[in-house]
């Protein structure tokens, strides 16, 4: 249990601040910039599952299921804050007074989790 709780808490710190690096050496996307992130959050958080699988005992190896599940929640939270507050406006402030890249990091890794 505790390794999990590690392997969450390395997750979440490097992807945050390694996705806005890997971002700089992309070229620029648009409208499209948070789907990009979702799918560079997905991958890091994917890599480091792998990484620490070898380090921690408790945690098995991630397959490419994992990264699929890791990948299509990301998108999913990247969709979410792109698109619902236009269906459900009373939702845009309570959602905006949350960093809007928090929505793809949160789906990534609980993708990862879920699968795991």
């Amino acid at each position: 249990m505790l390794s999990r709780l590690i392997l969450l808490a390395v997750q979440l710190a490097v992807a945050w601040f390694a996705a806005p690096e890997i971002m700089r050496y992309l070229p620029g996307m648009g409208d499209l910039r948070l789907f990009v992130y979702a799918a560079v959050f997905a991958v890091l958080v994917w890599v480091v599952g792998l990484i620490l699988s070898q380090v921690l005992r408790e945690t098995g190896m991630p397959s490419s299921s994992t990264l699929v599940a890791t990948l299509v929640m990301a998108l999913i939270g990247a969709a979410l804050i792109q698109f619902l507050p236009a269906f459900v406006p009373d939702l845009r402030p309570l959602m905006y007074r949350i960093p809007t890249l928090i929505y793809p990091l949160l789906g990534a890794v609980i993708g990862y989790h879920l699968k795991r």
